[in-house]
């Protein structure tokens, strides 16, 4: 098939990348043209600006907009309901929040253009094992572009989860997991760490890879860490957020679904951004009023 990628960044571009390995024809658009250059030497047409993208493919079109989420993402749809022809594919997979997708499904439908949503996992090790895609959109839409979807995806990598939206929402619910996971690991080896024991954690984690019940993808990575790395040193505790573990707390307040797991991994990425933890200065200081705790100082 031909189609347009719109955004080359690490995901984008490596999609692009795989999508060319499988035999399409890609039309790459980036705002930095090295990224451009870098899509063309392997194999890719880059256009220069978005009404380029949209000369270049003929109707009925499918583009796919991997852009970051929020204001760049509702720019570049809106430019793009406006380029594109009745019949038209738009598929954005990026980490939108399932209500903009839903919002803009409807944007897309009042120009006849079909909107999907491909909610996308993979990281940077998609271009060699592919990306498992959950999708949203109408069937017909879906259908079109399912030879992408194939090729974008290991065996058993990809399914229509629902109408638009519905592709993002899974997504959404799929990162709050993620948070959970990587919380148990990261406070288990802490535990670990602390301990009175001369333990080996990298040993420990290649152990657990191994009939362990704990094993899984992230387990392998990180023990993969640890090869490279065996103390962590100059890795500050510093964690991001992307918006989908947030997006996933709200919506099981919304439902009334107890989710305390995923609300506390959240709430331990945001403590983990203080340089200084002011509520733990208020708890000592009211430990020491009431009880003649001692208070650490900085001197």
């Amino acid at each position: 098939m031909r189609l347009a990628m719109i955004g080359l960044g690490r995901m984008g571009g490596n999609m692009a990348e795989r999508l060319l390995r499988s035999g399409h024809e890609v039309v790459v658009y980036d705002p930095n043209p090295e990224a451009r250059q870098r899509l063309a030497e392997r194999g890719g047409e880059p256009a220069e600006t978005l009404d380029a993208v949209v000369t270049a493919l003929q109707a009925p079109r499918l583009v796919w907009v991997m852009v970051p989420a929020g204001q760049p993402t509702e720019d570049t749809l809106n430019r793009l309901f406006s380029l594109l022809s009745p019949g038209d594919i738009v598929i954005d997979g990026g980490n939108s929040n399932f209500r903009d997708s839903m919002r803009r499904a409807e944007a897309a439908k009042s120009h006849q253009i079909e909107f999907i949503d491909a909610g996308t996992s993979g990281g940077i090790w998609g271009l060699e094992f592919g990306y498992c895609l959950m999708v949203g959109g109408s069937p017909e839409a879906v259908r079109v572009a399912e030879p992408i979807f194939r090729a974008l995806a290991p065996e058993d990598g990809f399914l229509h989860v629902g109408p638009a939206g519905a592709g993002h929402f899974v997504k959404m619910v799929h990162n709050g997991i993620e948070y959970g996971l990587l919380q148990a690991y990261g406070e288990g080896f802490e535990i670990l760490q602390a301990s009175q024991f001369p333990l080996d954690l990298g040993k420990i984690a290649e152990l657990w890879r191994h009939g362990s019940v704990v094993r899984s993808w992230l387990l392998d990575l990180l023990a993969d860490a640890y090869k490279k790395n065996p103390t962590l040193e100059h890795i500050r505790g510093y964690v991001d957020d992307s918006g989908e573990g947030r997006w996933t707390v709200f919506e099981s307040i919304q439902e009334n679904v107890p989710a305390p797991v995923i609300t506390l991994s959240l709430l331990a990425r945001l403590a983990s951004r203080q340089e200084e933890s002011y509520s733990a200065k208020v708890i000592a200081a009211l430990r020491n009023e009431f009880g003649g705790h001692q208070i650490h100082t900085d001197s």
